[in-house]
């Protein structure tokens, strides 16, 4: 069948769906690739290294006769409508937000499964992008917040005195969160972590970072996320969270679920009580933010001198590996369709809906919205 790439269109996106080290394990069972042109210079991968793997590279359009349609950011309704009857599309497809190109989809009588949809089960893991992509968010977060702070994060014994160590608060303990904590760790600071899911701090101090325990109920939620909150609880956590948040060098933020607004988990006076020169960084900045005051895509300065930066296009800041994750995740879900007989491929790609992965993961198939709650 023929696999297709296209260069991803959407202004900060700098990955690419497929990297040519994995493109053998699709030419193998006989099926071609197709990317087209330039399609990963952003993430500095060359049409030239993708043909030395067994690519074809395509000037233009490639999207014209494609069997299997692979991106990071979901086809357009025009570029879905481009497609041919039955073409199978995979891409960060959000069910709340991406509606127009779902109907699309829907009216093109086009397959369209999406990542965000993936379970979070032990068979599927190897094709969980989401969490790939987090942990890429996570490890940059730490980064970006040592380049802004005007501390050294680590613990230094020098002839003109000795350096304390920045003090550094994770609010949020997924993927993100603890690569956030381990580069931080890394990096010299002494970190805690808060989560609302009791059953984290035990990954926490694996890590040698500190559980902050505020003596709340837990929220532990289906698929590894955590429960909405009443504004009560919420209220009483931002009032016990103050203290260790004004006592920071550094706040990251990283609690959001894909498809819903961001928890609002700092506000604008928390971020008054930090000292000036702290550094705040919303990871959620995209979907509504967790600190009060956080733009998208901006570094923003109070009044009170804390710089808050938020989030956006943090994977493609790391096009390279995060593209390389990426398409692994990608084509461990293409060769679960991947049809064989007797141990050998039939080239042919099609989903099996009474596979868990499968089922949960398509949205339209043969003209039909398949309903989902996650």
């Amino acid at each position: 069948m023929r696999i297709s790439v296209p260069k991803e269109i959407k202004p900060g996106e700098k990955r690419v769906a497929l990297v040519p080290d994995i493109i053998s394990k699709l030419t193998k069972l006989g099926h071609e690739v197709f990317i087209e042109s330039g399609a990963g210079v952003a993430a500095d991968y060359s049409d030239e290294q993708f043909l030395a793997a067994g690519a074809q590279i395509k000037q233009g359009d490639v999207l014209a006769n494609s069997d299997v349609v692979l991106s990071v950011q979901p086809l357009t309704p025009n570029q879905i409508r481009s497609l041919k009857k039955g073409a199978l599309t995979i891409s960060f497809l959000s069910p709340t937000t991406s509606t127009d190109s779902i109907d699309a989809a829907v009216s093109a009588s086009v397959t369209a499964l999406s990542l965000e949809l993936v379970p979070r089960i032990s068979r599927a893991q190897s094709m969980d992008a989401l969490t790939s992509q987090a942990l890429c968010a996570g490890y940059k977060a730490a980064l970006v917040a040592a380049e802004l702070s005007p501390k050294f994060f680590p613990l230094l014994m020098t002839a003109a005195g000795t350096v304390t160590p920045a003090k550094v608060v994770v609010l949020g303990t997924g993927v993100a969160g603890l690569q956030a904590i381990a580069t931080a760790k890394r990096l010299g600071a002494v970190v805690s972590a808060y989560d609302v899911r009791t059953s984290s701090a035990d990954e926490v101090k694996s890590m040698g970072a500190k559980f902050i325990s505020l003596e709340l109920e837990a929220l532990e939620g289906a698929g590894g996320y955590a429960r909405e909150m009443t504004e009560e609880r919420a209220t009483r956590q931002r009032e016990l969270l103050t203290p260790f948040i004004s006592a920071a060098d550094v706040l990251i933020t990283t609690a959001a679920v894909p498809g819903r607004t961001a928890p609002r988990l700092v506000t604008a006076a928390m971020v008054s009580h930090m000292t000036p020169g702290s550094v705040v960084v919303d990871l959620a900045a995209e979907s509504g933010g967790n600190v009060e005051g956080s733009v998208s895509g901006e570094l923003v300065i109070t009044k009170d001198g804390v710089k808050i930066w938020g989030a956006k296009d943090v994977p493609s800041q790391l096009a390279f590996h995060a593209s390389m994750l990426f398409s692994r995740n990608v084509v461990n879900l293409v060769l679960l369709m991947n049809k064989s007989v007797d141990g050998k491929s039939t080239g042919q790609i099609e989903p099996d809906f009474s596979d868990e992965i499968i089922d949960s993961a398509t949205i339209t198939h043969n003209g039909i919205r398949r309903e989902k709650s996650k």
